[in-house]
């Protein structure tokens, strides 16, 4: 992890800073810094706000990705992760680095969770289920550590494991199944060809992986095809593949149908009474809607027509303030300082927007994994276009913007803060055309904001939280959906008398930097946990 010194906010000028208006924080999800122009839709598209005040106002460039965010060297920021830096102040260690540790270091099995499962699958001579985003991506889930827990398996003498594979494309390249369908087949094989297969699967944006409530008919389609065995049914998970892609051209991984593994007409992985579940996402926003539907006695959203009886676990706890699932292999991280507890404290109010896509990176994530809502504070949702994003890349960037105004000039609050979703979700299609849309909406919105700032004598501070639309494809053109490691920009929109009291600080910077800013532009000290602040006394 990195090595940064603890905030130490500096007296004189710094302390004077006392803005009439509010402090505004714009998160531009998905947009990185690239100097790169082909396949970077950041550059391409007509961004006379954006690019005007990067080049008007103190631009910093932070580390969103990696050690920054409290991930392994070298991997890519993701949203979940850097929220929590943000609203964290401080490096946590994060699920994905958790995980990786207890499962290498075989801590994971020692577990109580682990034991009861396998406990259970003796006592019922029952089967072992695994579930969840089926890659090596490391955003949500990593295949590896699906290897390692079915190799223990095995050592630990559980005879039958069925796995539902939600199909990436999307933290990993478009099109890349069969390749991971393969692999697996190839690390049962030198297990010995024990009774491990595939039985179910589908695209992650077609089946089971909704997040925050946009869409229960996903998860609705999921139940129907790994609990209850129901769907299109083939041999193999690679006939599966290869037949849609047959059937649809360009057919994106992400957007797969949903398939069952049969063999003579009957499926050959339905989850059944005695048996348990592991989901081994290690993410929690496309994983908690189908752990309450596997765990909750009251259950409103969809008819599950069969609830078997299963031990489900959670590779971590889905819901750290409800602790869903009960059953867990990984403790997930805590967040002891977060910002808006702090300001909470202190008696600032403060207003979160987004729309339903990104309303929890905004709201959850930035809270430290909580859906407590801190005092004082108001957060509202725009509810989400159902639609492909390609086909709507504009998103809901003028709805969520006109909520924000309307706080704005309210006056009512210290801190507000906002996430506009389209260049990380319209650019996980690797669409350029749609790209550049969706980056060219957020410009718009952008100017009506730091109008309606400056004009109150607030500041705006606008960021990202990884990258994504500054990279659509790899240098020989292949398209890419995944996100980035690159840095993203930090914009202090300044037309203050404050402007003149403080400069970009030395040293290197992340994402968990801004904790200490922003305490320190509404005129408060920043917690000690806390990294210190992108700006110091001029």
């Amino acid at each position: 992890m990195l090595k940064l010194r603890k905030a130490n906010a500096k007296k004189g000028n710094m302390s004077k800073l006392n803005y009439k208006g509010p402090v505004v924080l714009v998160v531009m999800d998905g947009v990185g810094l690239s100097d790169n122009e082909k396949y970077n839709a950041v550059k391409q598209a007509h961004l006379e706000t954006l690019h005007s005040l990067m080049e008007k106002y103190p631009t910093a460039k932070l580390g969103a990705a990696g050690e920054y965010v409290g991930i392994p060297r070298g991997d890519m920021g993701n949203s979940e992760v850097g929220h929590n830096a943000m609203g964290a102040g401080e490096i946590v260690l994060q699920r994905s680095a958790a995980v990786e540790n207890d499962v290498n270091t075989g801590e994971i099995f020692n577990t109580k969770t682990w034991l009861d499962i396998v406990e259970r699958i003796h006592q019922n001579n029952s089967t072992l289920h695994f579930m969840g985003i089926f890659s090596d991506g490391n955003v949500h889930s990593n295949i590896s550590h699906l290897e390692k827990m079915m190799a223990q398996a095995q050592k630990d003498g559980i005879e039958h494991i069925r796995v539902h594979t939600l199909i990436d494309g999307r933290d990993v390249p478009p099109h890349s199944e069969p390749k991971y369908i393969q692999r697996l087949e190839k690390f049962v094989h030198e297990l010995g060809d024990p009774d491990y297969k595939i039985a179910s699967g589908g695209g992650r944006m077609v089946i089971t992986c909704d997040r925050y409530e946009n869409d229960w008919g996903m998860v609705e389609k999921g139940w129907h095809t790994h609990v209850l065995g129901e769907g299109r049914q083939f041999a193999s998970a690679t006939e599966a593949i290869e037949t849609f892609r047959k059937e649809t051209k360009d057919l994106q991984d992400q957007y797969m149908p949903a398939f069952v593994i049969a063999k003579n007409g009957e499926p050959i992985g339905k989850i059944q009474d005695g048996d348990a579940v592991i989901y081994i996402d290690f993410r929690a926003d496309r994983a908690i809607e189908m752990a309450q539907a596997f765990t909750y006695n009251d259950f409103p959203h969809f008819d599950r027509i069969k609830r078997p009886d299963v031990y489900f676990a959670g590779m971590t706890e889905y819901n750290e303030d409800l602790h869903v699932p009960e059953h867990v292999l990984v403790s997930s991280p805590v967040f002891k300082h977060t910002l808006t507890k702090h300001l909470a404290s202190r008696g600032k109010k403060q207003y979160a927007v987004s729309e339903t896509v990104k309303f929890g990176h905004i709201t959850y994530y930035f809270n430290g994994n909580s859906y407590e809502v801190p005092e004082g504070e108001v957060e509202e949702e725009v509810p989400s276009y159902l639609e492909p994003f390609d086909t709507r890349p504009w998103m809901k960037s003028a709805e969520i913007t006109d909520k924000l105004l309307a706080a704005i000039e309210s006056q009512k609050y210290d801190f507000l803060r906002i996430n506009y979703p389209g260049g990380d979700m319209v650019g996980h299609f690797a669409d350029m055309e749609a790209t550049i849309t969706a980056m060219e909406a957020i410009d718009i919105s952008l100017k009506r904001i730091v109008d309606a700032v400056n004009k109150l004598g607030g500041i705006t501070v606008i960021t990202a939280d990884h990258g994504n639309a500054e990279e659509l494809a790899d240098t020989d053109g292949t398209p890419k959906t995944s996100h980035t490691t690159n840095r993203v920009p930090c914009i202090f929109v300044d037309e203050t008398d404050n402007a003149s009291k403080y400069r970009l600080s030395k040293g290197d910077r992340g994402l968990a930097n801004l904790a200490s800013t922003i305490a320190m532009l509404l005129g408060e000290e920043p917690d000690e946990a806390w990294l210190p602040s992108i700006i110091e006394e001029a």
